[in-house]
């Protein structure tokens, strides 16, 4: 007897594929298998992916991390450096912004340097052109002038509520270090980063993630553009890398964070 698809799986199942002269069972069960929610990914995040993949910002393999982890897949947010890349980092920056719980509810965006300057520079522009959101921005010197303006912060002033900009939360020393730096009159309002990579953190009694602890630790929301989750969910989308896709999840089951 033929497989009758429900209405829910029309649109994407082509029809033959019901056909038990065309179809096995088992290809049907494989078609009809849950993802990890891959339908449910924002246009955004999609976009980010393929772009960061495009630019092979986003590789597959086995790469050692500082942690010593062997990791099946690498971020690097320095290979980011066309203009259509920019411009499509800075547009998911702003919708996974105003998405997020923070919104629009901040004054200052704070790129730490050296990386976090001209991604708080292209999302301000980003915010203002695309959702006509207007904010201000401001990152800090490694080393304080000594002359001219002086001081170690440049831009805006670093006051209100203010949303830290990053790429990659591996271990959170760089965003306490960002946070660090505010001053009395400025309070933390979130942090928003590129990828998420949801492993556990530094912790040894819990299996939260670091951007998890991080999120607990100073109560702000911690928002990225996308998630281990999300890359996972974008390859069972796509299709065609089996290998990675087993070793992603071999991964996560091994050093993911809980509930992720």
């Amino acid at each position: 007897m033929p497989i009758i698809p429900s209405a829910e799986f029309t649109p994407a199942i082509p029809k033959e594929l019901f056909d038990p002269a065309v179809a096995s069972a088992d290809e049907v069960a494989q078609v009809l298998a849950p993802k990890s929610d891959a339908s449910l990914l924002s246009e955004y995040k999609v976009k980010f992916i393929e772009g960061a993949l495009e630019a092979k910002a986003l590789i597959f393999g086995e790469f050692t991390l500082k942690s010593g982890r062997l990791s099946p897949y690498f971020f690097n947010a320095g290979l980011l450096y066309s203009g259509s890349l920019l411009s499509n980092t800075a547009q998911s920056y702003a919708s996974a912004l105003l998405s997020s719980p923070i919104g629009s509810d901040f004054d200052v965006l704070f790129g730490p340097a050296y990386k976090g300057i001209s991604l708080a520079a292209i999302t301000c522009m980003a915010l203002s052109e695309r959702h006509n959101v207007d904010k201000d921005f401001c990152y800090n010197r490694k080393e304080k002038k000594d002359h001219g303006e002086g001081g170690s912060m440049v831009g805006a002033p670093l006051k209100g509520k203010v949303v830290i900009i990053d790429d990659v939360l591996t271990r959170g020393v760089a965003i306490r270090e960002a946070i660090a730096m505010l001053p009395s009159d400025a309070s933390l309002a979130g942090i928003i980063v590129l990828v998420d990579r949801q492993e556990r953190g530094n912790s040894t009694t819990t299996r939260q993630s670091t951007v998890q602890e991080i999120s607990d630790e100073f109560k702000v929301p911690v928002v990225p553009i996308v998630g281990m989750s999300d890359i996972i969910a974008w390859m069972e989308r796509k299709g065609g890398m089996e290998k990675e896709l087993e070793q992603m999840k071999v991964y996560k089951e091994k050093y993911g964070a809980e509930g992720l």
